[in-house]
């Protein structure tokens, strides 16, 4: 028998990698003869860059890079296994939590190091590029990002605009002239799920701003800016960026990937289930076992474990069953989109920081007696 587990992380208690190990273990005291393959996933949030290194058997590379306060921090990025792909979390290098509560601004918060990481993955030789963005400490529309890649933003008076979104209202050209020109030979494409627009009530500056830091009238303002920076790009580069879908996710970051690096906006986690060849894992099994820290009536739009069970669908109708740290509200939803049965670990009542604590043993605990049932009569022999 061919068992494949492809879970997402249980933040804040397990990574994917963990869960696998841990489903393997309930699942052998039963079907100790199968055979086991583990399939780290992510969907493009946080934890997708560890995920697509465990399951390719690649490695992760640290760099010291520019936060989004101008100073140096420590960030990092993956190499898939055959060394030709690198995963990009930008949240690693222009994050949120790389900022304390109370320097959070947005006027002045920049991209400038997910671009180097850009770089150092050029300077690795790989052929494609994924960023997964979300978690952005910045409302810049990738300016930032642009910049350190070589492309001059530049002002009325022919200064190079400053970091933040603050500067944008100043940008008068754009010069692409001298950005790294490897990127021209890279395909780049963005795990994005968020659809928001650039600008508007919609917007990158008005729906996420708030969380970053910005006032009601800095919200305003930043918006502004951000709608003159997509002038300037239809102006300077032929590409309309301001309404389209995704382009504000990550402070505006889809709208820079795309005017700048001609990159693609797609579903994380059909992206990653791509980058990791999910179908040739997934050729022949007789059950998938996949899951996440909850499972509920948004699991739906674009998570994890349904990412994995329409693939699972495709490849030959296999069984899909998800393993949750708890099931919210509408988690049936997901009996429409090719998970076949859910399994809640938590088995009493238990504090959040227990649950956390024990996800490992619960998790096993689980898959033991999910095992068991699928065992009763020979149901698998």
């Amino acid at each position: 028998m061919k068992i494949v587990i492809a879970p997402d992380s249980f933040k804040e208690s397990m990574t994917a990698a963990e869960v696998c190990v841990a489903v393997e273990a309930g699942f052998r005291k039963t079907f100790s003869a199968a055979s086991y393959y583990h399939v780290p996933i992510g969907d493009g949030g946080e934890g997708t860059v560890q995920s697509v290194v465990d399951a390719t058997g690649g490695k992760i590379i640290t760099r010291e890079v520019r936060g989004p306060l101008g100073h140096a921090v420590e960030a990092f990025y993956g190499i898939t296994g055959d060394g030709k792909k690198a995963v990009i979390e930008m949240a690693a290098a222009s994050g949120l939590q790389l900022v304390p509560n109370a320097q959070r601004n947005p006027l002045i918060t920049t991209t400038y190091g997910t671009g180097e990481l850009i770089i150092d993955a050029l300077d690795h030789g790989v052929e494609r590029i994924v960023l997964g963005l979300g978690g952005s400490a910045t409302n810049d529309g990738g300016a930032g990002m642009a910049q350190a890649l070589g492309v001059k933003l530049l002002a009325g008076n022919g200064d190079e605009l400053q970091p933040g979104g603050g500067a944008l209202c100043k940008v008068a050209s754009i010069d692409m002239t001298t950005m790294d020109s490897r990127l021209k030979f890279v395909k780049v494409e963005v795990a994005c799920d968020v659809r928001n627009p650039l600008t508007g009530p919609l917007g990158a500056s008005a729906i996420f701003g708030p969380q970053k830091g910005a006032t009601p009238e800095m919200v305003e303002f930043l918006d502004s800016c951000l709608k003159r920076y997509a002038q300037v790009i239809e102006k300077d580069l032929a590409i309309t960026v301001d309404a389209l879908p995704g382009a504000g996710a990550a402070g505006g970051l889809g709208a820079g990937i795309v005017a700048f690096l001609d990159g693609k906006l797609q579903s994380g986690i059909d992206l990653v289930l791509d980058v990791i060849n999910f179908e040739d894992v997934v050729q022949g099994a007789d059950l998938v076992i996949t899951g996440e820290g909850r499972i509920d009536s948004q699991t739906v739009h674009g998570k994890a474990p349904v990412g994995v069970a329409g693939r699972a669908k495709l490849a030959g109708d296999i069984p899909v069953i998800a393993i949750a740290g708890s099931m919210g509200d509408g988690y049936e939803a997901v009996f429409e989109h090719g998970i076949d049965a859910v399994f809640s670990v938590v088995n009493g009542i238990v504090t959040l920081e227990e649950a956390l604590e024990n996800g490992k043993i619960n998790i096993e605990k689980t898959a033991e007696n999910i095992a068991r049932v699928l065992n009763i009569k020979g149901f698998y022999t």
